[in-house]
């Protein structure tokens, strides 16, 4: 109803930034302040922010606001690549803290000539000094997914083939093509990873959240069940498993997932 992915959603609450109640059926339930939060996250998902650059800003900026001071009288926008929070007259990049120049102008007559951009080239000094250093690719990836996804997907998948099992590049990555809504293209890449990193657990898990979204149900629950398998406290797991067993009217296992996700969350 948010037009808020899953992934966000679960990702702000298991970082506590919103803090719902559960209802009779274990549903979060979200109160009016969670809501504006939320919604505050559509905003920055519909600018392509990246589901983990949103989380990481806003935990950032709770980490560094005053208790006395509101949430409700910031507001959280994405100005070009950046997240920022005005309050009052100034503006900050939430992730780094720097003030932000306001260039907004009023409209004014007259005629507007726009510059055509110079090509791009096809490498940079920055890229050829990356070399074969998985690292290095990674970090140069991650810095580019707000502003350039290709050029994100195109390091990780360099960073991917200098170190095959490099989870963390398949996990962002995933992530990068779930966001995008390439379901299919997210499940193979995983496919994948699990071949090369088959005891990553949170690769079990996206595969089971990608795999859910294309509708695969069983197999999304096969998913959930090796991730705890892997990794028994992994309370989302249990979660999402539980609800797919409910929806598939097997309640017996619908509970034990339940009840373990209850027990985790204690």
């Amino acid at each position: 109803m948010l037009g808020i992915s899953r992934a966000v959603v679960t990702s702000l609450v298991r970082a506590g930034f919103v803090t719902p109640t559960r209802g009779a059926r274990n549903e979060y339930r979200f109160g009016f302040r969670d809501v504006v939060l939320l919604r505050t996250a559509y905003g920055l998902q519909a600018a392509n922010m990246s589901h983990r650059r949103i989380v990481r800003a806003l935990e950032r900026l709770r980490a560094t606001l005053p208790e006395s001071l509101p949430l409700s009288g910031l507001r959280v926008t994405a100005v070009g690549n950046d997240i920022a929070v005005r309050d009052g007259a100034h503006q900050v990049a939430a992730e780094s803290g720097q003030l932000l120049l306001d260039f907004e102008v009023a409209p004014v007559h007259g005629a507007v000539t726009f510059l055509q951009p110079a090509a791009p080239r096809a490498s940079s000094p920055e890229a050829d000094e990356l070399g074969d250093d998985a690292g290095a690719w990674f970090a140069r990836a991650e810095a580019a997914e707000a502003s350039d996804p290709a050029a994100a997907e195109a390091a990780y998948r360099r960073a991917i083939e200098l170190a095959p099992c490099y989870a963390d590049a398949y996990l962002n990555l995933g992530a990068l093509l779930h966001d995008q809504g390439r379901f299919a293209a997210a499940t193979r890449l995983y496919d994948d990873a699990i071949v090369r990193c088959p005891d990553a657990a949170l690769l079990h898990f996206n595969r089971a959240l990608a795999l859910e979204d294309e509708g695969r149900v069983d197999e999304a629950i096969a998913s959930y069940e090796r991730a705890v398998a892997l990794a028994p406290d992994l309370a989302d797991a249990h979660f999402n498993a539980a609800r797919l067993y409910e929806r598939s009217g097997d309640t017996q296992k619908a509970l034990r997932h339940f009840n373990a996700y209850r027990r985790l969350q204690r």
